[in-house]
């Protein structure tokens, strides 16, 4: 999906209506709802995180902030390997193999060395920024993303639980995020009757272009089997006009076809079941406008995918056009540019389970009814991990919908773990309508701070963005945990107010929320009963409807709910993640790519090279111009009480004094003077660095340094400004 967001302020000032109806018991104790299955998919493999491995590396993270390496981790943590330094990872169970996820600078390649109890393998793991840092400057709030790739690689030997397995970098720096083991299956047969791709003459080495002997083997298969032996097949083109054919591989580790173009076909009369084998695409950057995508448009009715590896493409299944009863399950989509899954309008019956989604840079799994809608199609048993860019799972639009037992976790920038929206992107849509079901799912560390907003989106959102909701939404059995911001969030994004209503929250564990339980920000009505929520970061409850004077958001009690009893009761600014924070780390730097400006910049050197963390840049001011003032948003109002101010530490940059004050406003128009003026020495011998204290009643949105001198050059110059809490 293209998430763009709309630009939109917070609420200005406390006037913005609330009402809030707690009658009594709402908050005390009673009986809990679970959920009746577990969530997520049964995967074949086992996730080890390599912050929890043995390592000579450097642990990073854990670290929320938009466009950093560690916030788009599993976990919010990674280990960072130099040349010649390892992680080591416990085998958990029996396997063969094992797919690894990581991140190497941009525009490096290189290798992991790979080791079994001590011993190196002839093998090695490659590694690349090649999939990676893609930029998407077209959506709003987006920075480079999606530093993160797979590799995967069949040890060639077993393994066994207890085992030790080692990754050591070789020639270029690598982060290791996680280890999936896996005991894969020996290749499968071939079916009796199948017709192979092989006799069609397909090379199997993948030298040659295998596109017309897969077309004259399915077109020789109609009502049978499409064969796909082991090995590695090229194709060219997609393929088109498959209908009444099943596509079988050997299994998705053995049977490879590299293309970024599988099927590509506006109709079919259906019937197509494509199962067990991989298709690798070699898709580096997202372009809306091709069809880079493993299945583009319509495999028809009673068709089917399963047991497939899909990766480095930009949709792995964009599916458009009659697709009604069709089964999705039990398959791994890695690395997309895009979205993972998208039913795009027209989807009726439609079931999709027990798929594994990671590193996807839009959507992992969304329903979006443009031109008609989605309707009674679900979402269910689905493991979703690290989207890069939007949501876990999306909803936008369509009938009698359900999202049920599925495990999302590390959502980054602009998303939810699930959002239930009327955002419609483009006309003809059909808005929500009947029932929306969402139950028994798992949020672990989901939902981000929207740079648009300027303030978070929560784990779970309902979002009225282009029309008010009028469907039944019932949401029950969530567990959210870890959510770095609110748990709920009632909104309507678009900025015009729409109501969010009709809404039920029933059954809830809440654990360790950032800010609130329920950020309501739009007007409308949630019956809420049986949330209980333990160590909440700032308050229970945000009701600040948008725009003022919109309505009002009233929280009914269904009782049994507890441990969200206060309410946030200045709606002039967002809470800060406070005791429930999951970002455990107390030197976070609140600067720390933060948009920034200047009065005025030398060439190059401009305001942001300031907060980029590279002490190698750096900000200097118009020359010969003092005095000059560097700004910088913080996102929110903070008790900043610590500046450190570098210059590049090279000796090159010999010592200098520079004289300023330190600003600082809430609003960005009205500022106060923080620091008075002084100098201060930037010393090559101590790191050219130095601190300034700022005093326990500095809240502080917008920090301004104002600089009126500089011994060592006529301008203003700082390579970094951090701020911190203490």
């Amino acid at each position: 999906m293209h998430t763009s967001r709309t630009v939109r302020p917070m609420p200005t000032t406390a006037a913005a209506a609330v009402a809030v109806v707690l009658a009594a018991g709402m908050l005390g104790a009673g009986p809990a709802h679970s959920a009746v299955a577990a969530a997520g998919a049964d995967l074949p493999f086992t996730s080890v995180e390599a912050e929890a491995a043995t390592t000579t590396g450097t642990k990073i993270g854990p670290d929320y902030t938009q466009g950093t390496l560690a916030s788009e981790a599993s976990g919010r943590q990674a280990v960072r390997l130099g040349s010649g330094q390892r992680v080591e990872f416990t085998v958990p169970g029996a396997a063969n193999a094992v797919n690894v996820a990581y991140s190497v600078p941009d525009g490096q390649s290189g290798t992991l060395d790979v080791y079994v109890n001590g011993t190196r393998l002839a093998r090695t793991l490659a590694v690349t920024a090649k999939y990676s840092y893609v930029d998407t400057s077209w959506i709003p709030g987006a920075r480079t993303h999606h530093f993160f790739d797979n590799a995967r690689l069949l040890l060639g030997r077993d393994v066994h639980a207890g085992d030790k397995v080692a990754f050591e970098a070789t020639g270029t720096q690598v982060s290791v995020d996680v280890a999936d083991f896996e005991q894969v299956a020996a290749a499968a047969g071939k079916p009796v009757g199948a017709v192979s791709v092989t006799d069609k003459g397909a090379d199997p080495s993948g030298q040659g272009d295998s596109t017309q002997a897969f077309r004259d083997a399915i077109a020789a298969a109609q009502g049978g089997v499409v064969w796909i032996p082991p090995g590695d097949y090229r194709l060219t083109s997609s393929l088109g006009g498959v209908a009444n054919v099943t596509l079988q591989g050997a299994g998705n580790w053995h049977s490879v076809v590299h293309t970024s173009r599988f099927i590509d076909q506006s109709n079919s009369a259906g019937g197509v079941h494509i199962k067990d084998f991989a298709v690798l695409g070699e898709v580096t950057e997202r372009v809306d406008s091709n069809p880079d995508n493993f299945v583009n448009g319509a495999l028809g009715p009673g068709s089917s995918v399963s047991g497939m590896w899909l990766q480095h493409l930009k949709v792995g299944l964009w599916l458009t056009g009659d697709n009604d009863n069709l089964v999705v399950e039990n398959n791994r989509i890695l690395d997309t540019t895009a979205d993972g899954l998208n039913l795009n309008g027209n989807a009726r019956g439609v079931r999709v389970r027990g798929n594994f989604l990671r590193n996807n840079g839009d959507d992992a799994l969304a329903m979006w009814s443009l031109y008609s809608p989605d309707t009674n199609s679900s979402f269910e048993n689905n493991t979703i991990t690290q989207p890069n860019l939007a949501n876990g799972i999306a909803i936008y639009g369509g009938t009698d919908l359900t999202v049920k037992n599925n495990l999302v976790s590390d959502t980054n920038a602009l998303g939810s773990g699930i959002a239930i929206s009327n955002q419609k992107f483009l006309d003809p849509f059909s808005p929500l309508a009947g029932t929306i079901t969402v139950s028994g799912n798992t949020l672990v560390r989901t939902g981000a701070m929207n740079p648009n907003w300027n303030h978070p989106m929560g784990a779970l959102r309902v979002d009225s963005y282009d029309s008010a909701i009028e469907a039944n939404v019932a949401i029950t059995g969530t567990t959210i945990t870890d959510s770095p911001y609110s748990a709920f969030e009632f909104v309507s994004g678009g900025g015009h107010g729409y109501a969010t209503r009709n809404i039920t929250v029933d059954g809830a564990t809440v654990q360790n929320t950032g800010t609130v339980v329920v950020q309501a920000e739009s007007q409308g009505a949630a019956r809420i009963s049986n949330v209980r929520a333990t160590a909440v970061g700032s308050a229970g409850i945000y009701n600040c409807p948008y725009p003022t004077g919109s309505g009002t958001f009233t929280l009914a009690d269904g009782g049994g709910n507890s441990g969200w009893n206060s309410t946030w009761s200045d709606c002039s600014t967002w809470p800060r993640p406070g005791a429930g924070n999951p970002d455990p780390d107390p030197a976070r730097n609140l600067a720390k790519g933060r948009p920034a400006t200047a009065t005025g910049s030398q060439d190059v050197y401009t305001p942001g090279k300031a907060v980029d963390c590279d002490a190698n840049t750096y900000w200097e001011s118009t020359n010969n111009a003092f005095p000059q003032a560097w700004t910088v948003d913080l996102g929110s109002t903070q008790p900043a009480r610590r500046l450190v101010l570098k210059l590049p530490p090279a000796a090159a940059w010999q010592t200098r004094t520079q004289t300023l004050s330190v600003q600082g406003s809430t609003d960005g128009s009205a500022y106060t003077t923080v620091v008075a003026s002084h100098d201060y020495r930037f010393d090559p011998a101590t790191g050219n660095t130095v601190t300034v204290t700022l005093p326990g009643s500095s809240n502080l949105r917008y920090l301004r340094l104002n600089v009126t001198a500089n011994t060592g050059w006529p301008a203003a110059q700082f390579s970094e400004v951090e701020a911190y809490l203490s």
